[in-house]
């Protein structure tokens, strides 16, 4: 022996993989503690390190690239954890992404291909069908369908889940945001002359979901002295495609969003500065470029493209006026770290240093609150057992702070903490960072978001049949 030791060459399986990118993890297993899943079991194959193992297998040839892998990948939340503490800098997140979709090419069965395609190339591209999805969600919940067929089929995890959602909003609570909503205040000084005007993403899920939050975003845009505008037609940034293992899907809506917003330019015609309240949304499109090959020209205009996404903490912290009013909020209030703000785009303290400076706000730290909460996009109803067992450090966490709010800054953490919160804590609300700054930024705060949240709110759509007061709140939103 020559003391030296040698990887094995690739086989012709590393296509399945990103093999090149598998060899910088070095083993250390300094992500084992920190990762949800591996907490869960106990199990290595389970772990980052464990996974990247066998994905390494896969291209040398060594393990079969089979259900096996896909079921264990699947299990994976894909948080990104083990990425903020990996001292080799190891890509897991877009080993994850690549290997999900080489796999669900290959071992998906025909009826789960359909409704993948259904929900992918189909209806998170039409505003049309998203809209007809929650109307039919809205009515499923109103007619008490969900909660019967959970009692009717008890062991259904996946029924339980549905009738946990929280409400769909009416329809009038669901409509989209003007093309362009006006500043109302003047910017700071120091703003760049094109940062009178910046994009807003409106995605996919936000405005048939949580319209609110998106209303309270565009208006506290307007507030700190930008004016708002929107991408006319423009649906999906392609995030849910990447992550379930579509990226032939996210790439097609990746040209999509980068032709909408190119499209939009502010002063002396240059592109405007993307803001976006979803921190899935956020991450995904700031790594556009991992989409395409190096050298091409999808390659350098995603570059572009993601040197102007902005997260709403992002953009806002340092554009914060100096004098706000009184938020009104007298509950202590929890920061949840939305797994792809921390560990996907490096975003800790603006969010605080936010919050810090709204008048009134009483801000506790959560133990671990850059640990998953379990949404994880669309994790939370394909494995909701799962889901909920990582959420159960989470909920103890917000009881042990005090807190009587929540604030985040992620859709699906939004609607996985009014879920989950919804019997044990039942007087707790959950409010997106953008409501918070609402509050205390505009004169006239969307009070139809405020109550979204109530317990009265939360809870109508499981009284079938009830009058009152229960009704009337679920009306008003």
């Amino acid at each position: 022996m020559n003391g030296t030791q040698s990887c094995p060459a690739p086989s012709d399986l590393a296509s399945i993989v990103d093999y090149a990118a598998s060899l910088d993890c070095i083993h250390c297993g300094l992500c084992l503690e920190a990762c949800p899943t591996y907490t869960l079991t106990g199990r290595e194959g389970s772990s980052p390190r464990g996974r990247i193992h066998a994905m390494r297998a896969v291209g040398e040839g060594r393990l079969e690239a089979g259900s096996a892998l896909k079921e264990e990948l699947s299990f994976c939340l894909g948080c990104r954890r083990c990425e903020s503490l990996c001292p080799a800098g190891a890509r897991y997140g877009h080993m994850l992404s690549v290997a999900r979709d080489s796999l669900a090419q290959r071992f998906t069965p025909w009826p789960a291909r359909l409704v993948r395609f259904l929900s992918l190339r189909l209806v998170v591209r039409s505003r049309l069908l998203l809209s007809g999805a929650a109307s039919t969600l809205r009515l499923c919940q109103r007619s008490g369908l969900f909660q019967a067929l959970a009692r009717l089929f008890p062991r259904s995890a996946r029924l339980a889940a549905l009738a946990a959602l929280p409400a769909v909003p009416a329809r009038a609570a669901r409509r989209p945001l003007p093309p362009l909503t006006p500043a109302t205040a003047p910017g700071p000084a120091e703003t760049d002359a094109n940062d009178a005007e910046v994009a807003m993403l409106e995605g996919c899920v936000m405005p048939e979901l949580l319209g609110r939050v998106n209303r309270a975003t565009a208006r506290t845009i307007a507030a700190a002295g930008s004016s708002c505008r929107t991408a006319p037609g423009h649906v999906c940034c392609g995030a849910l495609n990447a992550h379930n293992g579509d990226l032939a899907g996210a790439r097609a809506l990746a040209r999509t969003t980068m032709d909408a917003f190119d499209a939009l330019t502010g002063a002396a015609d240059a592109p405007l500065t993307v803001v976006v309240n979803s921190a899935g949304c956020g991450a995904h499109m700031k790594e556009y470029v991992e989409l395409f090959e190096p050298g091409t020209q999808d390659h350098a205009r995603a570059q572009a493209f993601a040197s102007r996404v902005r997260d709403y903490a992002e953009w806002l912290a340092p554009r914060l006026p100096a004098l706000v009013s009184p938020t009104g909020i007298q509950a202590p209030v929890a920061y949840d770290d939305p797994c792809h703000l921390c560990h996907g785009q490096g975003i800790r303290s603006e969010p605080r240093a936010i919050l810090d400076a709204l008048p009134g706000v009483q801000r506790v730290e959560m133990e671990d609150s850059e640990a998953c909460c379990g949404s994880a996009g669309t994790y939370a109803l394909q494995r909701p057992e799962d889901a909920q067992a990582v959420f159960a450090s989470r909920e103890r966490a917000f009881g042990e702070s005090g807190a009587g709010i929540l604030v985040t800054a992620n859709p699906g953490c939004a609607l996985q903490w009014i879920a989950g919160l919804a019997t044990s804590h039942p007087q707790a609300r959950v409010l997106h960072l953008a409501e918070v700054v609402e509050q205390a930024l505009v004169e006239q705060p969307d009070e139809l978001g405020a109550r979204w949240n109530s317990p009265v709110a939360r809870q109508s759509h499981r009284r079938r049949g009830k009058e009152g007061e229960g009704e009337t709140a679920e009306a008003a939103l």
